[in-house]
């Protein structure tokens, strides 16, 4: 099994969305992976419900004893992650790369 399930959202992530992302969330938790990757590459604008969507999302995934990881945030993302200082409660990493490398380098050997 693999421990990492990434998740991919498209576009606008705003009210009319969080559905939408509590259902790929869950379904997320549901394979059993350990951690989980919010890759935000392919997502253009986020508001600040989408930003309360994934502060509800990081509970749920802690709940169920795993890891919710954010990467690839563009500027717009990253200027509101660090207003809400958000980027200080999420593990954010530039891309894909760099968190599997950092994931690499933290396993158990």
């Amino acid at each position: 099994m693999n421990p990492v399930k990434v998740v991919q959202p498209v576009g606008i992530i705003d009210g009319t969305q969080v559905d939408q992302l509590h259902q790929q969330i869950d379904a997320a938790v549901d394979t059993g992976a350990s951690i989980i990757l919010m890759d935000l590459q392919e997502v253009s604008f986020m508001d600040s419900s989408g930003l309360g969507a994934l502060v509800v999302a990081l509970k749920k995934v802690r709940a169920s004893g795993k890891r919710l990881c954010i990467c690839s945030l563009n500027q717009q993302l990253q200027i509101l992650f660090e207003v809400a200082s958000m980027d200080l409660i999420f593990e954010i990493y530039k891309n894909q790369d760099e968190f599997q490398e950092t994931l690499l380098a933290t396993a158990p050997s």
